[in-house]
């Protein structure tokens, strides 16, 4: 017998079935709460409320624990390919050699736009953002698809994985070379998804380029950290805009709206931009992290502490490792590095944030790397993007074969006026 958790309110009593996931999280089912009491929840932000069961990531914030299927993000991140780390994302298994190779191959030969796509990135000003126009094309795609985007299908639901996981790094380079005024390089399928992306991303017809094999891995490594996140902002976004059965292109592109925002997938560039504040100023380090303390000056750290992450977050601690590695060999000594790593230093030896518990996140270092790469500011929500992208697919398509799915439709507690009668405009004081 399950155990139960019961509400007494006004002598009315409501009793909830108490049930516990594989890694002890327990929860409380109080989906029939308000038709048998009246009552509604109030949490916002959801922090406190499980809306889903998942069986595709798994955090524990307080020990920085972070696992895909069951495989550690160490191991995956030390191990895998990008392109493994997706199909057991997607699949719920890492696949045997025939399955990767044959989801390779399933990607790669949709990594073609269509032509008739190339004015639609013709008619964004150049100094669009990249985000705005990977969103806007994402959509646009299910235009041209529109044989293969029926959620319900099975065969409509692999056919569109294929295809954005192939067009999404098509779609983001052609967004780059918009926006510096080159031109758009097409995809070579002789090469892996990651070395592809480089290779459209930074070629240029005039003269061949060379991809940095410590580039590549470092690149791919950065998509295997970002790959899913749990029910994150853009994941809970898509599984929104999926639950009324909308297709899988409207459902992502609706993702890439929500990682754009600053407090989501464009925290590496606010890291990227403090430190630049920093290696700009004649203000001590120190001085920096004093008034970050002092809640009456708006500066705040960016790049430490985390919703979930009560603890350092284990993908930072790997993204550290790369970024010390690719920063050096490409850059050699970056004033910002050496800035973020005794920023760190200082922070983690300082029980202000030891006692708030404010480590670094994934943000801190990876625009760093993106940085030394040679990739744009603009751009860093782009790349979070095309790692998230599995984790996406994943969601929507576990969402949609859930027996308990429902269209998502939060409740309120409304706070306005009550009923009032209307006056004519001509009677209002």
């Amino acid at each position: 017998m399950s155990d139960q958790a019961r509400i007494d309110l006004d002598g009315q009593g409501f009793e909830a079935e108490v049930f516990e996931g594989t890694e002890g999280e327990r929860a409380v089912d109080i989906s029939n709460l308000r038709a048998n009491t009246g009552l509604v929840t109030y949490d916002p932000g959801f922090g406190n409320t499980g809306a889903v069961k998942s069986d595709i990531t798994f955090i524990n914030g307080e020990e920085a624990i972070l696992r895909h299927r069951g495989y550690s993000i160490e191991e995956l991140s030390e191990h895998s390919t990008f392109i493994e780390t997706s199909y057991l994302l997607i699949y719920g298994e890492l696949p045997t050699a025939e399955q990767l190779e044959g989801f390779r191959n399933n990607i790669t030969r949709h990594t073609l736009l269509r032509e008739d796509m190339k004015p639609f990135f013709d008619a964004f000003p150049p100094d669009a953002h990249p985000m705005a126009i990977l969103s806007a094309a994402t959509s646009a795609l299910s235009t041209f698809y529109q044989d293969h985007y029926d959620p319900n299908d099975p065969h409509d639901v692999e056919v569109s994985t294929y295809r954005l996981m192939a067009k999404l790094p098509t779609v983001a380079a052609f967004a780059y070379k918009r926006g510096i005024g080159q031109p758009y390089i097409y995809p070579r399928n002789d090469l892996d998804y990651v070395e592809n992306f480089l290779h459209m991303l930074f070629a240029v017809p005039a003269e061949p380029y060379d991809l940095d094999p410590d580039v590549v891995t470092a690149l791919r490594t950065l998509l295997i950290l970002h790959a899913d996140h749990e029910q994150n902002c853009s994941a809970s976004t898509v599984r929104l805009v999926a639950s009324s059965q909308s297709n899988m292109f409207a459902a992502i592109s609706a993702g890439i709206g929500a990682l754009w925002g600053p407090l989501h997938g464009g925290a590496n560039q606010r890291v990227v931009e403090m430190l630049e504040e920093m290696r700009d100023s004649e203000e001590s380090t120190e001085r920096f992290i004093e008034r970050a303390k002092d809640k009456d000056d708006p500066f705040r750290l960016s790049g430490f502490g985390h919703r979930v992450y009560k603890n350092y977050d284990p993908r930072a601690a790997i993204i550290k490792n790369k970024a010390n590695q690719v920063i050096h060999k490409l850059t050699g000594d970056d004033p910002l590095f050496e800035i973020a790593a005794k920023l760190e230093e200082t922070v983690l030896s300082d029980d202000y944030f030891i006692e708030r518990r404010l480590y670094p996140n994934v943000d801190f270092y990876s625009g760093l790397v993106y940085r030394a790469m040679g990739i744009p500011v603009k751009m860093f929500p782009v790349l979070f993007a095309l790692g998230r992208l599995p984790g996406w697919i994943a969601q929507f398509r576990e969402m949609n074969i859930d027996p308990d799915k429902r269209i998502g439709r939060p409740r309120q507690i409304y706070t306005g006026p009550p009923l009032r009668s209307y006056v004519p405009v001509d009677q209002r004081a």
